[in-house]
């Protein structure tokens, strides 16, 4: 079960992608669109390639084969120039928040906007301070480098510096790996509200039950090298097939639903 299909919505289309390391093949005839304005949730089993699809698209890893549109625009085809505007549309939150150690959190949040923006120092130190209290760390935080802050501070940290540049795409790696229940939550929360409030688009690799529940619009399943189904995680759930049936029905994804109707 999928609802792909063109669209002017679309903001990322994938289609007949292909990636591999050497003879390993990890997707094969790969298609999936993300629309304007949602949390697509990524989900798969391990070793389905949810992160190097997502690498794919953002073109940390060049595809074998098939093609990647972003605003209307191929990607791969783009001249460096063209990809760099691209680029300057949306932010990344690696897993681990991927900060520089050496510099502070300010100073991580003010990199892109110093490599893309020709601002005063002034100004870029205010937008990152804004940056920063958006993610939801007290102003404080701004001052400390990453080894000094735990690991969701860390997360939040990330998200400052992706949202540097007032993206329209957030692309999310497992930002609640790690976390405890509560602060796992917490992120969660932050992420709707900032979609809601900045009308981000948001592209979330997770395995993380609950944050499909409480987040995402609709889910896409990677399983057998291609997008198995994608839609909204009730009909996603209803699909006939091994793995999303144990993934959704099993325990875990029993107490997930029940805690969302509680």
């Amino acid at each position: 079960m999928t609802d792909e299909g063109q669209d002017s919505n679309h903001v990322i289309e994938v289609k007949g992608l292909k990636t591999q390391f050497d003879d390993f093949v990890v997707h094969e005839d790969l298609d999936l669109s993300v629309r304007a304005g949602e949390i697509l949730g990524v989900v798969g089993g391990s070793g389905t390639g949810k992160s190097v699809l997502m690498r794919a698209i953002i073109g940390l890893k060049r595809p074998s084969a098939g093609t990647v549109r972003i605003f209307g625009e191929d990607y791969y085809q783009a001249s460096d120039k063209e990809r760099e505007v691209i680029e300057q549309r949306w932010g990344v939150l690696f897993q681990g928040g991927a900060l520089f150690s050496s510099l502070t959190v300010a100073q991580n949040v003010m990199a892109p906007i110093k490599e893309h923006l020709n601002l005063p120092d002034e100004l870029a130190k205010d937008i990152a301070a804004l940056k920063i209290s958006m993610s939801g760390l007290p102003e404080e935080a701004g001052a400390r480098y990453p080894a000094e802050l735990s690991g969701g501070m860390r997360k939040r940290a990330g998200l400052a510096r992706a949202l540097a540049l007032d993206p329209e795409i957030v692309f999310l790696d497992e930002p609640t790996a790690g976390l405890d229940p509560i602060g796992a939550a917490k992120f969660d929360e932050l992420i709707v509200n900032l979609k809601e409030s900045l009308g981000l688009t948001v592209f979330m690799v997770t395995h993380d039950l609950d944050t499909l529940h409480a987040t995402c619009d609709r889910v896409a399943v990677l399983a057998e090298k291609r997008v198995l189904a994608c839609g909204p995680l009730e009909e996603v759930r209803k699909t006939d097939h091994p793995w999303i049936q144990e993934y959704f029905s099993g325990p875990r994804g029993r107490a997930a639903l029940a805690f969302k109707a509680s």
